[in-house]
């Protein structure tokens, strides 16, 4: 069992399974679905909710996913646990297959905007924001919508889904071109 986890990849078939499977038990112990952009808003709530707690409960985006004040929903749950564990679980891998590399700048990020680092790390926030402002608003991020929804053959996950790949080929070309070699 230990050879397993130290290889460098994993079969993409036994990793799609055991998400699958992974799905399955969340649905059948918690009824919910498999997801983590909900922790976000939790997280911004929470971080806001020190300012103006009766603003946050007063707001029903955030009381959806925080309750009121007399029923409070709490801020770290399972979905926060699951975030938490994949940042983790990431870092074991790394260290057990021993593949862990400190690439800051990736070549084709280098040759096509240059070897800042800042300008790597802002570019990268940037997207981040992007990204999770679109799970947002989409109603669910690639694991809630990809992975969840698919599962379940919900049409706006797969219309999620297909607008997702085309999205990211029209941002891959537009950034870097046929062969890494884009225009601005």
């Amino acid at each position: 069992m230990i050879s397993i986890l130290k290889k460098a990849r994993w079969s993409p078939y036994a990793v799609g399974t055991g998400i699958g499977v992974l799905s399955w038990v969340t649905f059948a112990l918690m009824n919910k679905a498999l997801g983590v952009s909900t922790t976000m808003v939790r997280a911004a709530g929470a971080v806001e909710a020190l300012v103006s707690e009766a603003h946050i409960r007063s707001n029903s985006y955030f009381v959806k996913y925080l309750g009121t004040l007399d029923e409070p929903y709490p801020v770290f749950e399972w979905q926060f646990s699951l975030v938490v564990m994949l940042v983790l679980g990431a870092f074991c891998a790394a260290l057990l297959s021993s593949t862990h590399v400190r690439e800051v700048v990736p070549d084709l990020w280098k040759s096509r905007f240059g070897p800042s680092k800042w300008v790597r790390f802002v570019g990268a926030f940037l997207a981040g924001i992007v990204v999770i402002f679109g799970a947002r608003l989409a109603g669910g991020c690639t694991s809630g919508h990809g992975i969840s929804g698919g599962l379940q053959l919900a049409v706006s996950s797969w219309i999620f889904f297909i607008c997702l790949f085309v999205s990211g080929i029209v941002t891959a070309w537009l950034l870097y071109g046929k062969g890494g070699q884009g225009h601005v």
